[in-house]
């Protein structure tokens, strides 16, 4: 049975489809079976690893029932996966029948027990999107950039991730906060962290020891649609990432 991971901040530009990609990559170069999902409308993740995004069905058509799961996915270098659609930018209208938190949910269902991992991309926002993954997964990794405004959306985001517990996924957990941009040499960013781990004490959540530092290879790496591994492993990044990940697995996520 895969385990599904979210990789949510209702923050822009944290770094979650960096992260999810990274994540996704990595694992699948330790030899797992990997499936990322792009939830968020802009499709970020699926230009940054090559995939077709203008004749394959998205997980848009998954979600209306026109397509099966199965019938989405792509295979690419860095992992299998599902692209977005802008056409998910309208969902909170679209979709209003009782049950819709739990679409994504069923529409993963067939496929857990062909991969290890299923990663969520989700949108910078605490609407249906994230609410249907929320509901899909057993963990959520928050990104947070290493500024004090980034502290602001912790709380919101775990009385989000309460409600989910209470009506749709009993069993969620926030894995942790992933700092991204880390200046470890920076006071502001040392200030950030010692501030972001009395929050999340307070909140009995986790800061990881492994930190994102800041880079221009991640952004080289997705304009060419290569994972920071193939585009240049020995990067700071790279080893960031791959310190991550081992982190996450030690912890049994």
């Amino acid at each position: 049975m895969a385990k599904v991971i979210s990789v949510s901040n209702q923050k822009g530009g944290v770094g979650k489809t960096t992260t999810t990609c990274a994540v996704a990559a990595g694992l699948k170069k330790k030899g797992y079976r990997v499936l990322a999902i792009d939830l968020d409308p802009q499709g970020n993740l699926g230009f940054s690893v090559g995939a077709n995004t203008e004749t394959s069905a998205s997980i848009y058509d998954v979600l209306k029932g026109e397509v099966k799961t199965q019938f989405a996915i792509q295979k690419t270098p860095s992992m299998d996966l599902i692209i977005s659609s802008i056409l998910l930018s309208g969902i909170e209208l679209e979709f209003t029948d009782t049950g819709r938190e739990f679409l994504l949910k069923e529409a993963l269902r067939p496929m857990q027990a062909f991969y290890d991992y299923i990663l969520l991309d989700t949108p910078p926002a605490l609407g249906i999107l994230t609410i249907n993954a929320f509901t899909a997964s057993d963990t959520i990794i928050v990104p947070m950039l290493s500024d004090i405004f980034s502290l602001q959306g912790i709380a919101q985001l775990d009385e989000t991730v309460e409600r989910v517990r209470k009506y749709c996924n009993s069993d969620l957990s926030i894995a942790g906060i992933l700092l991204t941009r880390f200046n470890p040499r920076a006071r502001l960013s040392r200030e950030v962290r010692g501030t972001a781990e009395l929050i999340a004490e307070d909140l009995h959540l986790h800061v990881f020891d492994s930190y994102i530092r800041s880079s221009v290879t991640a952004s080289e790496a997705q304009s060419l649609q290569q994972s920071v591994f193939d585009y240049a492993p020995k990067s700071h990044i790279a080893q960031d990432y791959g310190r991550f990940i081992d982190e996450l697995l030690a912890r049994g996520v």
